[in-house]
């Protein structure tokens, strides 16, 4: 980790006195989610990225998948009662989460959205979701990312 690098979720996630490992991949070379698992060393299905939606109500929502995978996007409506559902273009992010592409975090988002996380992250010990900032990332227990944010399990990828 980068010296004295502390970002919003991490802050959060001390504040709430949840347990958390942080890593930092600055200056990797990173751009998709799998070179983030790769530099990490870890496998693609520990390692998440956190999509943001809209449906066709209007309503946002968020889904955190395994990042060597992709929203299933009927699944993704099914499973919030919505027709529809559309990613959101990168621009709206920024504004509407407070977060950049890439650095989107389900965690402290300026409103809380209702989210949804793939099942497949119940399986595992740990998984990772970004740390609110491009390069970093922090490593929770699935059970301690419920205790941080509401949020529900469902088979969402494709």
């Amino acid at each position: 980790m980068a010296k004295n690098v502390k970002t919003n979720v991490m802050r959060l996630l001390d504040g709430a006195k949840i347990p958390y490992r942080d890593h930092c991949y600055v200056d990797s070379g990173v751009i998709s989610g799998t070179d983030v698992a790769r530099v990490l060393n870890q496998p693609v299905d520990r390692v998440f990225k956190t999509l943001v939606t809209e449906g066709a109500s209007k309503e946002h929502y968020v889904f955190v998948v395994p990042v060597e995978k992709e929203l299933d996007l009927k699944k993704a409506a099914k499973v919030v009662g919505e027709k529809s559902i559309a990613m959101i273009k990168s621009k709206e992010l920024l504004p509407l989460t407070g977060y950049i592409h890439g650095g989107c975090s389900p965690i402290g988002m300026k409103k809380f959205f209702r989210t949804t996380v793939d099942v497949s992250a119940r399986a595992q010990e740990t998984i990772f979701v970004s740390a609110g900032k491009i390069g970093y990332q922090v490593e929770l227990a699935p059970a301690d990312l419920e205790r941080m944010i509401r949020l529900s399990y469902a088979d969402i990828t494709d």
